[in-house]
């Protein structure tokens, strides 16, 4: 299993960013995919869960802010984040779990007020 992010970066409240996950190595489609994230000092936070347009879901926090998406034929896996906020902070991983515990390098996001 290979899962590498792209798409972080540093912006300001109210501001957009889409992350990209590229998935190698497993049958894509047939799995559940997971945004988790990790905030300075603090331990992995499961963010959105994705199988089917049917079966997604989200952390309070992100609730009509954030979106999950995938494209299995690309073997991608998205989160589009909108209206970010200060406590968006974080590095950004996905992964085949919801604990985080198989993913991939991350990509830092960086929202300033």
């Amino acid at each position: 299993v290979q899962l590498v992010e792209s798409g972080g970066g540093s912006v300001q409240t109210g501001v957009s960013l889409m992350l990209s996950c590229q998935a190698s190595g497993f049958v894509f489609a047939s799995r559940y995919m997971y945004w988790v994230r990790q905030a300075p000092g603090r331990g992995l936070e499961w963010v959105a869960g994705l199988f089917n347009d049917a079966n997604v879901f989200y952390t309070d926090s992100v609730k009509g802010r954030f979106t999950v998406s995938r494209d299995n034929a690309k073997k991608q896996l998205y989160l589009q984040m909108n209206s970010l906020k200060p406590e968006d902070t974080g590095r950004y991983y996905c992964a085949t779990d919801r604990k985080g515990s198989n993913r991939g390098p991350g990509t830092q996001v960086t929202v300033s007020s």
